[in-house]
């Protein structure tokens, strides 16, 4: 709806509509406000003010009729109508009516009454249809229109107003509007020069407020520029708002300011032109569904220019993944773009490898790159990038022709062994990590059952570690022999020895065929481990083991063979002459357990104080020590004799007492026993029907009870018919079971003889 009026002329037109009606009054108007459903022919109401306010209404004769609804408190300066509450301003103050109830329901006075109502007229806002905003001079006042409780109503109106929130502002208030929660004030300034001293109008200023209890929170201002500002009053700004395009009109003499709510785009805008690309991105992302004329690509792909021309690269790259996402179009041309200005290696971190996937020819172009400056950087992509990115075998050409050049790069040597693996020529890649001496050569192995390729690189696989190399031998016998294996080391026999020895050391039988060889490889290469092998080789031919070990003189090994081969007197002869080892001479003494090496040991010693003292510290238990004390010559000095004698003492009485503790043991137990069997023997034995002659195998009691029968039941409960039994023996009256003593269990007497 469009209202105007002029002297006693209001015209209403439709904005929207052909609708309009002019009236012409005998008063002249100073303002007016049309019901907000005007349109409605039921609303076709509006007031005037002047020195009255009137209400004019349409009756049904189409005849406006007018009622006076205030006067006499001076000109009315201001009216806003809001649902069915009028509220204007007067010289006095702010009052509202309710045109359901007719009844005027308050009064707001004006605070600073220093101040012209004329030149500081009051300004009004309905914010919805129960809150209205006064701003007069410097002061706002939030008022809520509440109902009246019915037991207070009285003779008072059924609504009445609450000042819900009341502060002062900086500067006079020209115009209010809502926004939200928030309000726009236009305010008009004064200021005092700093060069004169004196007041002066400043540039009126537009700005947004947070209404509080009693104070406020400024959230923007903005000094407007409008024509002829300096000779402007308050009375000459004016602020109308329209809620539905949350559009604000600000007049002035000379100008109207339109002002609209800043949105997203418009903040967005400001932050590009500010070079602000990574706040305008972020500002985009999070309101991504409110934003119409900016696109978050976009933005993010002027950030990444906006970077590149700035000299961040690494930084501009890395924005590439999440700006560019899975759009492989896009990360192509930008590919391209570090390629231009020479940056490809700070791309290539971020490169996507999985979806989206690029072009092969551009990781290509990047694996050149770094192949032509950066080994290292090189070889770090082909671990981390999946070989079907790219075409393997390009790749694995110019490495080939960049070693050419650098034959022993071992950087390069290790990549082209990873491109070969990714390509299955295992072979090729098996030799490379051999030469290197590559710890993941036995991984390589193992992984792609590469045994049939290694049958004849054995030797280098055990130079490079003999450990992992037997170990992964012996776990694989059935891929490659064991004879195999001993063929190809045939020319290094260490390493045939590191082989065949950990090969007995998990099983004493599998490598019996080579035991004859292993005799001299241990005499060669590891002495310490020969007389282990010995005694624990079954297979190993003694003679041969003999006539090394003769030959080099190694004594303890021929003891052993000698005593193994029965010549254990020999032995003994060996341990005294070469080893000169009392001790030694006597445990094995023990452990052959033979009264001859004993009488051999004591002839030998006989005439060495040293070794009779050996003798008699150990003999004891073994040999009566008064063999060995009555060959010992008068007068001969034997260290530590004493000491010996008494340890023989002790030996002795030691063996008695631990005869007499076993006599002891054995005649409690014999007599336990004997105690127990008699305790058995005096039990008595059931014989009946079911019981058989263990010699005629019929039933050992007769069908007919009446007749006589005579049975023997032994104490092994084996029965017998007396006539079935043989008789006893001449020199023995003792009648023995025949089947317990056919079984040498010993001879079970008769304990129960029964006749009838």
């Amino acid at each position: 709806m469009g209202v105007c009026s002029e002297d006693g002329k209001v015209q209403v037109f439709g904005l929207y509509s052909g609708e309009e009606f002019h009236e012409t009054f005998d008063c002249p108007i100073k303002i007016i406000a049309v019901h907000p459903h005007f349109v409605r022919s039921s609303c076709k109401q509006f007031v005037t003010g002047g020195k009255k306010l009137l209400l004019f209404e349409r009756s049904w004769m189409n005849r406006w009729k007018s009622a006076v609804l205030h006067e006499g408190e001076g000109n009315i300066r201001s009216v806003k109508w809001r649902g069915h509450l009028i509220a204007w301003a007067n010289n006095m103050g702010v009052k509202i009516f309710d045109i359901i109830s007719k009844q005027r329901i308050t009064n707001v006075p004006r605070d600073d009454i220093s101040l012209r109502p004329d030149m500081y007229p009051c300004s009004l806002c309905w914010k919805d249809n129960v809150t209205l905003i006064i701003g007069w001079g410097t002061s706002v006042k939030v008022c809520s229109v509440k109902e009246r409780h019915a037991s207070e109503m009285r003779d008072l109106p059924s609504r009445y107003v609450e000042i819900v929130s009341q502060f002062e502002t900086e500067f006079y208030i020209s115009g209010l509007a809502p926004l939200c929660d928030q309000l726009v004030v236009l305010s008009y300034v004064k200021e005092i020069s700093e060069k004169t001293e004196r007041e002066y109008c400043a540039r009126p200023r537009l700005d947004i407020i947070q209404p509080l209890s009693e104070t406020c929170e400024e959230i923007s201002s903005d000094a407007l520029t409008v024509r002829g500002f300096q000779e402007n009053e308050c009375r000459d700004y004016h602020l109308e708002y329209s809620e539905g395009e949350s559009l604000f009109y600000i007049v002035s003499p000379r100008d109207v300011v339109v002002a609209k709510e800043r949105d997203q785009d418009d903040h967005i805008d400001w932050l590009l032109e500010k070079k602000k690309y990574e706040e305008a991105l972020m500002a985009a992302e999070i309101s991504q569904k409110n934003i119409k004329r900016h696109k978050i690509l976009d933005i993010g792909l002027a950030y990444i220019n906006h970077l590149v021309e700035r000299g961040d690269y690494d930084i501009a790259a890395r924005k590439c993944q999440k700006i560019l996402g899975k759009n492989a179009a896009l990360w192509e041309y930008e590919v391209y773009k570090f390629k231009e200005i020479g940056q490809l290696k700070a791309i290539s971190p971020y490169l996507p490898r999985g979806d989206p996937v690029l072009k092969p020819l551009i990781y290509e172009m990047i694996l050149h790159e770094f192949l032509e400056s950066d080994y290292e950087g090189f070889a770090t992509l082909i671990r981390e990038w999946p070989g079907d990115l790219y075409n393997n075998s390009v790749i694995v050409q110019a490495v080939r022709d960049h070693l050419k050049k650098d034959s022993q790069n071992k950087t390069l040597l290790k990549t082209l062994a990873e491109l070969y693996t990714y390509d299955k020529n295992y072979g090729n890649a098996l030799e490379i990590y051999l030469t290197l001496r590559h710890k993941d050569v036995f991984q390589l192995i193992h992984k792609h059952n590469l045994f049939s390729s290694i049958k004849d690189k054995i030797v280098l696989l055990m130079d490079f570690d003999s450990e992992k190399a037997v170990d992964m031998l012996l776990d694989n016998e059935d891929k490659i022999s064991i004879k195999k294996v001993v063929e190809e080391l045939e020319d290094r026999p260490e390493l045939q020895h590191v082989y065949l020895h950990k090969l007995f050391k998990r099983d004493h039988h599998k490598g019996q065929r080579y035991h004859e060889k292993q005799i001299s490889l241990y005499a060669e290469y590891d002495r310490p481990n020969l007389l282990p092998f010995l005694r624990d080789s079954t297979h190993c031919p003694l003679e041969e083991a003999l006539e090394i070990c003769q030959q080099r003189n190694f004594v303890e090994e021929t003891v052993y063979l000698l005593s193994r081969m029965g010549n254990s007197r020999s032995a003994l002869k060996m341990i005294m002459e070469e080893l000169h080892d009392v001790d030694k001479a006597i445990e094995f003494a023990k452990e052959q357990d033979d009264g001859e090496l004993w009488e051999d040991l004591i002839l030998y010693s006989i005439d060495k104080p040293p070794f009779i003292t050996g003798l008699l510290n150990n003999i004891g238990t073994h040999v009566d020590p008064i063999l060995l004390i009555h060959r010992i010559k008068e007068g001969m000095e034997i260290p530590n004799l004493r000491d010996s004698l008494v340890k023989i003492l002790q030996d002795y009485n030691l063996q008695i007492l631990l005869r007499e503790g076993c006599k002891k043991i054995l005649v409690a137990d014999s007599l336990s026993l004997l105690k127990k069997m008699h305790r058995t023997q005096m039990k008595g034995v059931l014989v009946d029907e079911e019981n058989i002659c263990e010699s005629c195998l019929s039933p050992i009691l007769p069908s007919d009870a009446a007749k006589p029968f005579s049975v023997v039941v032994f104490h092994c409960r084996h029965m017998f018919h007396k006539e079935c039994l043989p008789m006893p023996s001449m020199n023995s009256a003792a009648q023995f079971c025949n089947i317990c003593s056919a079984k040498n269990r010993g001879p079970g007497s008769a304990i129960l003889e029964m006749k009838k």
